[in-house]
């Protein structure tokens, strides 16, 4: 069975993704399922179903990769300026329930705490100003400043460089596998699930490792 909490007295720091972990999944979820379909679809002149389709294929074939996430591959490849979307949306975006307090009772714990997300600058940007989580953090990190995604091995090569701090002794919380398993395969044992990153859905079965439903549930005293 999975420890109940973390174990405290062997952590320092605190590593936190961004979406689906402390703001609502249901937001990016919409945006690029619903959102951006229906709006190349009426770009395009072309009927829905079949814009989903051919975007599906794209979005499968740039999963995991840095493009996945950038606003800028996908304004060229959609020809649809994508920054601008996610402007006129940012009042959709919100906190999963009990996050924010969260961090800052692991703050006030004594511990250090980053945010690192493979957000898009300008996504990151967007977020922080509609959300004002900036002041909760000790450092922010995007990916994308790093020219790697943390699925990948040299994210968390860099991250090291960039933040010198112990794997062994920081906790990580993220709602995606393969991040979970690219940091454990970097070194860093204590690696927690967010096993309900969008409001809108039931919590989703985790089985590689420690979970909670919330980021709050996780970061408890």
């Amino acid at each position: 069975m999975p420890p109940a909490k973390p174990d405290w007295s062997a952590i320092d720091t605190i590593l936190l993704d961004m979406d689906g972990t402390i703001l609502d999944l249901a937001y990016d979820n919409w945006f690029w399922q619903e959102h951006i379909p229906e709006q190349v679809a009426r770009a395009r002149g072309v009927e829905l179903p079949t814009i989903r389709d051919a975007l599906q294929a794209q979005f499968d074939a740039a999963f995991g990769s840095l493009n996945w996430y950038c606003l800028d591959h996908w304004t060229r490849t959609l020809e649809l300026d994508i920054a601008t979307h996610k402007q006129a949306s940012r009042h959709r975006v919100r906190p999963l329930d009990g996050a924010l307090a969260a961090i800052e009772q692991a703050r006030a714990r004594g511990h250090a705490v980053w945010l690192v997300t493979n957000a898009h600058p300008l996504t990151l940007q967007i977020k922080l100003e509609q959300t004002g989580i900036a002041a909760l953090f000790d450092a922010l990190v995007s990916s994308h400043e790093l020219d790697a995604p943390k699925e990948h091995a040299v994210f968390w090569e860099r991250l090291q460089a960039r933040l010198p701090h112990d794997p062994k002794r920081s906790l990580f919380v993220d709602d995606s596998l393969r991040v979970r398993e690219a940091a454990r395969r970097a070194g860093y044992p204590h690696v927690w699930a967010i096993a309900r990153p969008d409001s809108r859905h039931p919590a989703r079965p985790v089985d590689d490792g420690p979970a909670a439903d919330r980021l709050a549930d996780v970061l408890a005293g």
